[in-house]
């Protein structure tokens, strides 16, 4: 039953009609336990609360959907909007985002150009820019366009999803780079071709790939909810004389707060993954898909209504 729900949620969450039926009804079932608002004003609200309880943010703008390049162009305007939004503000965040809603799928050039525009923004306020990972058909893409990034700015990272076989070869080839990498497990349904089939090789491929990248001396934002995880990382961590300052716990909103202000009390860095925008269906279904506790969540808001 849980695998069905699961295939199902994924499939609707790359429904285009699907993602614009729900654009008309606003955050329902219990979205908005999970997306911050459809505005920026709304999202920066949400932000004063984490920063008030200790905790950063990365802000995202969500949009799943880009076919001209006239909606990328869109896309990017909002995202230096959100810059704009967090140095007005003064909140502390960065800011995440999608190359695909940027215009990867439309040529390189056009994608190159929203992110210099958008990294160019970013420097200007002394911000940091992450850019996330999507589907492995989308893998090379990215990374090779963060190298091209990376060569011109500082403020740039990128996502490595501990579930693609790839991940290991990527962190070290990206070590040279002195890369600041978000580590994931990975929230896309993915052929056994290119990522691990069972979830304890993508849990043990997610503790290693955490270890090269704390062991390279480069930043590590570390990305889970797993509080095993995370306990073995502490541990790991506390062995080698890590440095506090030399990475960070990240979170989505919404969940597993305990955790978050746990790890607040015991002096680690924690930053929250706060998106935000009209088009929040897509990453509303990838949550309910990759645990079954938010899909429970969700049943007993619709039976509520």
């Amino acid at each position: 039953m849980e695998t069905m729900l699961r295939n199902a949620f994924q499939l609707l969450g790359r429904s285009r009609t699907a993602n614009l039926m729900a654009r008309k009804y606003g955050l329902r079932l219990g979205a908005g336990r999970f997306v911050a608002g459809q505005s920026v004003e709304q999202a920066i609200q949400a932000v004063r609360k984490l920063n008030a309880e200790g905790m950063k943010a990365t802000l995202d703008h969500l949009g799943e959907f880009v076919g001209t390049g006239e909606e990328a162009a869109e896309s990017a305007r909002m995202c230096i909007r959100t810059l704009e939004a967090i140095a007005d503000s003064g909140v502390d965040s960065n800011l995440s985002l999608k190359l695909t809603s940027l215009g990867l799928d439309l040529g390189e050039d056009l994608c190159m150009r929203n992110m210099r525009t958008i990294l160019e923004t970013a420097r200007k306020y002394g911000n940091f820019v992450r850019i996330d990972m999507e589907d492995s058909s989308h893998c090379q893409m990215t990374l090779d366009l963060f190298r091209r990034l990376r060569s011109e700015y500082e403020n740039v990272g990128v996502v490595i999803q501990a579930y693609l076989y790839r991940s290991g070869q990527d962190v070290e080839d990206l070590k040279a780079l002195r890369a600041n990498l978000r580590l994931v497990k990975g929230a896309y349904k993915e052929p056994p071709a290119v990522a691990f089939p069972h979830k304890n090789q993508v849990d043990d491929n997610f503790r290693k790939i955490i270890r090269q990248q704390l062991e390279s001396g480069n930043y590590a934002a570390i990305a889970t909810h797993d509080e095993t995880v995370v306990e073995d990382m502490i541990a790991f961590i506390r062995e080698r004389g890590i440095p506090n300052d030399a990475f960070e716990f990240q979170m989505l909103y919404g969940i597993a707060e305990h955790l978050q202000r746990r790890l607040v009390r015991e002096g680690y860095r924690v930053r929250i993954y706060v998106p935000y925008g009209a088009d929040w269906f897509g990453y509303f279904m990838r949550r309910l898909a990759e645990r079954p506790a938010n899909v429970w969540f969700v049943m007993k808001n619709w039976f509520r209504k």
